[in-house]
């Protein structure tokens, strides 16, 4: 059995407090109304693209034009950066919020792909995979309350939930059939609550299994994992459209939901690793060798190329085809955000070819513990540009908040996971495969 260590707890617990700190600062620091959001603009004024918004202005200014007119312009510009403003804390909360929610659930999947394809070198593995879901409901609590409290319009994250844009918005009015905040929470709720169900049926069925005199309980767990992962790549792509997408209502893009999948997917399995990772050099999991971290090693690998090649084809198709309506997302983030989104190619692509393109690095630990918080870090940075963009535009940047709800999200991650891995013992032992899976070797 697993102990969850004293220090490894009071880290977590640390990383907790400091981020409740950051978030609780970030939203009081947030501006209240448009005197504070003058004040911090005119603070800012030194800089070069105020002073070129500045310069703009007063170059286009035609002699008809009105005070009253001017004052109007004034005045909705700065709306429009309190609003930003004051979306800055939520979105920071929401990227952290989603990622380990979704590492979880990308873990999840991992596992019952695993199960249905009946996988012979993975069993020793299941327990790790099944602590680390157990962040799954704690993340969906927490992600549910945001979002409903985004219907309650206490943030304006997405903006098809304010009345006031879409009736001034044909693109988006011609949508509310779909995006509606009843359906939209509906959908949510079933996504959550059946991704929840069938994480908590299939660990109750294998820690049965060990108990079990046949392979009744395993049987099961089959044909539920089989239904489950039909469901999965249905609520995925919708899942995407709706959490994410939408965020940027205007646009669209066919590949998203696989792009999101690829990304939550890779870094899931990196989470397997580095878990793994940590409870072998403790002492625990001697059943697990090389070949089972060189296979891990093997997905992270894969799957880290699997989504440069959807990165790639969802931006190139779009910037070829240079239609106003679809280009102007990776506009945004080319000029506003280059360093992430330029960055995150980096991080996710250049370094794990470089890396882990070696046979012998797969099995090297500091080596894969390297790559392993590189490639997390980097799909950080990808949820931050797929969220950032569309909630705070031009006035993001890495301050208390991000910083805050990435810890607090962190430890939180870290206390759940390691409490449910002290809970059960650490090999599913009745498995089927486990014997094989003991003696994986190549």
């Amino acid at each position: 059995m697993y102990t969850f260590s004293s220090k490894l707890k009071t880290f977590s617990l640390i990383l907790m407090a400091v981020g409740l700190l950051g978030i609780g600062y970030g939203f009081l620091s947030a501006p209240k109304d448009i005197q504070q959001v003058e004040a911090i603009l005119a603070a800012d004024a030194h800089e070069s693209h105020h002073e070129g918004s500045n310069s703009s202005t007063e170059a286009h200014a035609v002699p008809g034009e009105t005070k009253v007119n001017a004052e109007t312009e004034h005045k909705e510009h700065l709306e429009h950066v309190l609003s930003q403003l004051q979306n800055k804390p939520w979105a920071a909360l929401y990227v952290a919020c989603i990622f380990f929610m979704l590492i979880s659930l990308g873990v999840l999947v991992f596992y019952a792909i695993q199960q249905v394809a009946q996988a012979g070198w993975s069993p020793v593995l299941f327990r790790v995979m099944q602590g680390i879901t157990a962040y799954l409901p704690v993340g969906s609590v927490i992600f549910f309350i945001i979002l409903f409290l985004c219907g309650l319009h206490y943030s304006n994250i997405f903006i098809w939930l304010d009345p006031n844009v879409v009736a001034h918005d044909k693109v988006i009015a011609n949508k509310t059939g779909y995006l509606n905040f009843p359906f939209w929470i509906l959908r949510a709720a079933i996504f959550l609550t059946v991704w929840n169900l069938y994480r908590y049926f299939s660990r109750k069925n294998c820690l049965a299994q060990d108990e079990a005199t046949d392979d009744s309980y395993y049987k099961k767990n089959f044909k539920m994992t089989a239904g489950f992962l039909v469901f999965f790549i249905v609520s995925e792509s919708i899942m995407s459209w709706d959490w994410i997408m939408s965020i940027d209502p205007h646009w669209s893009s066919t590949l998203f939901g696989w792009y999101v999948f690829a990304s939550f997917f890779v870094s899931g399995i990196t989470t397997i690793a580095l878990v793994t990772l940590y409870l072998k050099s403790k002492g625990y999991l001697e059943q697990v060798n090389t070949s089972h971290i060189h296979d891990l090693a093997k997905f992270m690998f894969g799957f880290s190329v699997f989504w440069t090649y959807l990165w790639f084809s969802q931006f190139m198709l779009i910037w070829y085809a240079d239609i106003p309506e679809e280009i102007t997302y990776f506009v945004t983030r080319i000029e506003v955000y280059n360093l992430p989104f330029f960055g995150a190619v980096a991080l996710n692509f250049l370094f794990p070819i470089l890396i882990l393109i070696n046979t012998d690095f797969k099995r090297i630990t500091w080596i894969l513990v390297i790559a392993s918080i590189v490639i997390l870090f980097g799909h950080y940075i990808d949820f931050f540009n797929m969220i950032m963009p569309g909630t705070v535009g031009d006035k993001w940047f890495i301050g208390v908040s991000e910083i805050g709800s990435l810890f607090f999200f962190l430890g939180l991650f870290i206390y759940v996971v390691f409490t449910a891995l002290s809970k059960v013992p650490l090999l599913a032992k009745r498995n089927p495969f486990i014997e094989e899976s003991k003696h994986f070797h190549y």
